[in-house]
């Protein structure tokens, strides 16, 4: 009994189970009907739901990352490195500006005799700083300035020696001088360079354009010499005595030439190189007025 009991049980959940999708789309179809009844189920969906951005089918979906920078490498890059070239410069202290209200005035035109504190020469650069020391006290009204004062200037031009005869030059513009331990700003030049007067603040090589017009004048007149030399040679030869005038005539034609172009060959010549050794004297001169505190 119990054995036909549990077989009917097994055969209905079986028939159970078999009968469940048909009445789940009875159900289906039930529920179908009922909205259709109600609502326009074409138009449903885009009621009840917002409406979902459109996607470009020809654009990617995957995750965008940020691109990173690319680098060319055929691409270089310059870095300008100055050459190293030795420069003579002296380290000036910082310029303190004079309280005029309380300075005492150094008038325009005061001088300095000072000894230079390293060589001077045209193969420096502009923008050298220089430096100067004082050997004689300098007195003015309320104040009066020591031997041993630093005096420092800059070069502001500067050349080797040229053609035409053009030599060297070195251009120093006094800038500041120590006074109490305090770099004062001055305006001044240099007037005198070893004793010699400077004018127009340009220290320069000699200039040997007519100095080489003479040496080119020198060489004609020792190539006329040697040719009258020949023809006195020649004189004393029986067989040279009808040529003997030749070289004569060639060497004072040749001396002619040398004198008349000199002028022009003179031109390719240079200058005289500027030099001036450490210790030499200057004289120093204010062109404006200079406060000190």
């Amino acid at each position: 009994m119990n054995k036909i009991f549990k077989n009917s049980i097994i055969v209905l959940a079986g028939l159970m189970i078999g009968a469940m999708p048909v009445l789940a789309l009875d159900l289906d179809l039930s529920v179908d009907e009922e909205i259709k009844k109600k609502y326009d189920t074409s138009k449903l969906q885009y009621d009840v739901l917002p409406a979902l951005p459109k996607v470009d089918s020809t654009k990617s979906t995957t995750s965008q990352t940020p691109s990173k920078p690319t680098i060319n490498s055929t691409s270089t890059t310059t870095v300008n490195v100055p050459k190293s070239t030795p420069t003579y410069t002296v380290e000036t202290p910082n310029v303190t500006n004079a309280d005029l209200k309380n300075a005492i005035k150094i008038p325009a035109g005061t001088k300095f005799q000072v000894h230079s504190d390293q060589k001077i020469s045209d193969w420096l650069r502009a923008g050298n700083t220089l430096g100067f020391t004082t050997y004689a006290p300098v007195y003015k009204s309320y104040i009066s300035i020591p031997t041993g004062t630093k005096i420092y200037g800059k070069i502001e031009k500067v050349h080797r020696p040229q053609k035409t005869g053009n030599g060297g030059l070195v251009v120093i513009r006094i800038t500041s001088i120590i006074y109490n331990g305090k770099s004062v700003s001055v305006n001044g030049k240099i007037t005198k360079a070893d004793s010699k007067h400077i004018y127009l603040n340009n220290i320069k090589g000699q200039h040997q354009y007519w100095k080489n017009v003479g040496k080119q004048i020198d060489k004609g007149e020792a190539f006329y010499k040697k040719t009258r030399q020949t023809s006195t040679k020649l004189a004393n030869n029986p067989l040279g005595v009808i040529i003997s005038p030749i070289p004569t005539i060639v060497g004072f034609v040749g001396y002619t030439g040398a004198t008349i172009l000199s002028p022009l060959t003179a031109l390719t010549s240079t200058g005289g190189s500027l030099t001036i050794p450490a210790g030499s004297s200057f004289e120093v001169i204010l062109i404006e007025n200079a406060y000190i505190n």
